[in-house]
């Protein structure tokens, strides 16, 4: 079967992880890369495996009758115009998060693309991730019941020492801890208890006094609460301005149980000892290298749905986009110190 030609928007450190994931999957390859910056197709091809062509002139990905698929990796400011402009040249769409920092933005994406009836796949990878595949089978199994109560927490120091620091701090570039990393923990929790029925978020904000994090133009740890319209409620945390080990945290409390990053109890199997946790043998999110990321899991999924004509299994932008309405809600409430109600 012919492989899937994908062009890439941006090289930078995603943007190196994704095209070997691409090309890993052996459903696609990487054919096309714009840089704003000029670099060497013989060295392009000869690191990445397979023959790369690459341009400055970012109509060039656009206009290629050979390109299936662009894959956007550039600055989230940047997202909104590409997403709308490859979907209107009738390319399927891969984006990084976060999809934009502005609402209004994300209106203009979802209409192109639906418009444009192309498919989508929004790289909220921790949904592939060994551990969260784990935790949604023992969910969906009924090991702990019903969930009401669930908090999945961000935890990760995005200091000079990070890849995205230099162009993070600024407010225009990374917009909030939400928007800028926290989403995937946002994302996760919404995965894990159902994100189309949040009906209020309530959120506060504050920022370290470490000289290494000043120069963040915005609050850089928030905290957000989610009340569903059944009830339950939710709780993420966003903090990258934590000196600490990365720690992406995970607790959920439902009605025959509870799951604790990779550990679970439930009352449903039969007499396992109540006053210790069951540890599930599964690799947790424990990194915020892009290197570490399940990208391949992710994306094999998108290029097989792709195949059958189908839309992206739960990251396509439609999902995504109701992520980041919360997240959008959640930044409006920490700014104006009120609930913000959600339709």
């Amino acid at each position: 079967m012919k492989k899937i030609n994908v062009g890439i928007i941006g090289y930078g450190w995603a943007a190196t992880a994704h095209i070997d994931a691409i090309n890993a999957t052996g459903m696609a390859q990487v054919t096309n890369v714009y840089s704003s910056r000029l670099l060497d197709d013989d060295e392009l091809s000869t690191r990445h495996g397979g023959r790369i062509k690459s341009t400055v002139n970012l109509k060039d990905i656009y206009s290629d009758p050979n390109v299936d698929v662009i894959d956007i990796t550039s600055y989230p400011y940047q997202h909104a115009d590409q997403v709308v402009a490859a979907a209107k040249a009738g390319k399927h769409i891969i984006v990084e998060k976060p999809l934009t920092l502005a609402k209004r933005d994300l209106n203009r994406m979802t209409k192109a693309v639906k418009q444009a009836k192309v498919k989508t796949c929004v790289c909220f990878e921790v949904r592939f991730s060994a551990e969260f595949l784990t935790l949604k089978s023992v969910i969906d199994q009924g090991l702990v019941g019903k969930i009401h109560y669930g908090e999945v927490d961000y935890y990760h120091g995005v200091g000079p020492w990070y890849g995205q620091y230099r162009w993070n701090v600024k407010k225009e570039a990374g917009g909030s801890s939400l928007l800028s990393a926290g989403c995937h923990a946002m994302d996760a929790l919404l995965y894990l208890m159902g994100n189309k029925d949040v009906v209020e978020v309530s959120s506060h904000s504050t920022k370290s006094k470490n000289r290494i994090f000043q120069k963040y133009e915005y609050d850089t740890t928030s905290v957000t609460i989610l009340k569903f319209k059944d009830g339950r409620i939710g709780k993420v945390a966003s903090v990258i301005d934590c000196l600490q080990p990365y720690y992406f945290h995970t607790h959920l409390v439902g009605s025959e149980g509870s799951i604790l990053d990779n550990k679970f109890y439930s009352s449903k199997m039969g007499a396992l000892n109540k006053n210790e946790w069951s540890t599930l043998a599964t690799q947790l999110v424990d990194s915020g290298d892009v290197s570490d990321h399940p990208y391949q899991t992710q994306f094999e999924a998108f290029f097989k749905a792709l195949r059958a004509g189908k839309e992206m299994p739960h990251t396509s932008l439609a999902d995504a986009a109701r992520s980041h309405e919360i997240i959008f809600a959640a930044d409006q409430s920490a700014a104006t110190g009120k609930s913000v109600r959600i339709k």
